[in-house]
């Protein structure tokens, strides 16, 4: 059964009045596709036998199939099946599992899958040379990296499985993902599969979301605790905390209580000392005489009130919103009760320079009407006043947008300012918020955390 489109009907009689052949369009994908589960269900007229046998078991599953078809989707498949009907594969117990999901897919060019199934899939598609299943169940995997609601996540098992295989696009999304969502991953079972290199990995990023530094070396005392690396690990992973971004008061109590520190203690002692004296003495004054420029004094994506603030809005696509907040002026002990107030103003639909209305020189011309898609998100961050005390401080503003996934709400995309903008270039730039299906409306709210990092700039020294 199909059917012809109206207009394809008259466009035909139009082309058979001018004595022309019809353009028209016969579509029987979907019976072609029910005969093909067919085929492949009831083995009709099979000229190949695949024995698929689980590693280290007597478990064996037996496929009737077509060597033309199997031939066609995978190169790897011609090979074996040349000049034979019937052929013997050993696979790992998790491959052997979906192997019917893959011969599925081979037979249809789809398949349903659940997250535990995607590695296996994954593997059988890279041996067996299927690309498209490759580059399929890899989307999958990316799309899917906050797991279930209620269960652990699958990103670091997907990450180690990617940077084994060289997937680096997969590897990266990974990363990223764990680095946007950390807060989230060290209170889950997640954190204990981490391994030294992803690890380091981590700690080396500035990019890390999560409370403050403080969270970040509790959770790293957990996964020592419970990994119990080589001194040399362990001691790596505890230079890799920025400790000037801690207040003096929780140095003391991570010196008195710390058992991560009780053992390596002496190993970041003088990364302990530059903390100290960061913080007893001001910016400017300790710019004169120490190297400002090292990761150690560059803020991560704090989400403590200090760094920040959460600015839910309602209805977003209705109208302009704004709003303020205040942030300390640094992280340094020094600058402790000192505040910037900054003001943040966001507009759904703002419309560029370029696509504004121009007035005519012609008196009485129409102007053009700026419809409401040609506008994007705008926001801009500003801060009321900058006092002196900020000498030698500039501030890198981020927005963090965060997402409903899988029932979890987690950060979706993060934007950082130009430090001399007040606003993000390409802020939500394709995103329709008039759609209140959209990925980035949780109950039709938009989720932004705005952060202020300060950035220490070093002094140019002279000498008498």
């Amino acid at each position: 059964m199909y059917y012809l489109g109206i207009d394809a009907k008259r466009e035909g009689q139009r082309a058979d009045v001018a004595g022309e052949a019809a353009d028209a369009s016969i579509n029987h994908s979907l019976k072609m596709l029910q005969r093909l589960r067919e085929l492949q269900d009831l083995g009709n007229e099979s000229d190949t036998v695949l024995r698929v046998q689980a590693a280290g078991t007597d478990e064996v599953h037996i496929f009737h199939a077509h060597r033309l078809l199997l031939g066609l989707q995978s190169e790897v498949f011609q090979g074996l099946l040349y000049n034979q009907s019937e052929v013997t594969l050993q696979e790992p117990r998790d491959c052997a599992a979906v192997f019917d999901k893959f011969i599925r897919y081979l037979y249809c060019g789809e398949l349903s899958l659940l997250m535990s199934q995607a590695i296996p899939l994954h593997k059988l598609a890279s041996k067996y040379g299927v690309t498209s299943l490759q580059q399929g169940v890899a989307e999958y995997m990316k799309s899917h990296l906050s797991g279930e609601l209620g269960g652990p996540g699958p990103a670091v098992g997907w990450y180690h499985y990617a940077a084994r295989t060289g997937n680096e696009d997969l590897r990266e999304s990974c990363l990223q993902f764990l680095a946007w969502n950390l807060s989230a991953v060290v209170g889950s079972s997640e954190w204990g599969e981490v391994t030294p290199e992803l690890l380091a990995q981590l700690l080396d990023r500035s990019d890390l979301v999560l409370q403050d530094e403080f969270e970040l070396f509790q959770a790293l005392e957990v996964w020592l605790g419970r990994a119990r690396p080589p001194t040399p690990v362990a001691e790596q992973a505890l230079r890799a905390i920025r400790y000037p971004m801690i207040p003096p008061a929780q140095l003391f109590q991570l010196q008195a209580q710390s058992p991560a520190l009780a053992r390596h203690g002496e190993a970041v002692g003088d990364l302990l000392l530059q903390a100290y004296q960061f913080h007893s003495a001001s910016p400017l004054q300790y710019a004169k005489f120490f190297d400002v420029n090292g990761s150690a004094f560059l803020p991560r994506n704090y989400l403590s009130p200090a760094w920040g603030a959460l600015w839910v809005i309602s209805n977003p696509a209705r109208d302009d919103r704004s709003t303020s907040f205040q942030t300390q002026l640094g992280p340094s002990g020094h600058d402790a009760g000192r505040k910037v107030t900054w003001n943040v103003l966001f507009s759904p639909r703002w419309l560029p320079i370029s696509l504004r209305p121009v007035y005519a020189d012609t008196a009485g011309a129409a102007l053009p009407a700026a419809r409401p898609e040609d506008g994007r998100p705008r926001l801009v961050v500003t801060p009321a006043s900058i006092s002196g005390d900020a000498a030698g401080v500039s501030f890198q503003k981020t927005v963090l947008v965060g997402a409903r996934q899988q029932g979890r709400l987690l950060i979706r995309h993060a934007y950082s300012f130009h430090q001399s903008s007040d606003e993000a270039g390409d802020f939500l730039a394709h995103t329709d918020l008039q759609r209140r299906s959209s990925e980035y409306l949780v109950e039709n709210a938009l989720h932004l955390h705005l952060i202020i990092k300060p950035i220490y700039h070093s002094l140019i020294r002279t000498y008498k």
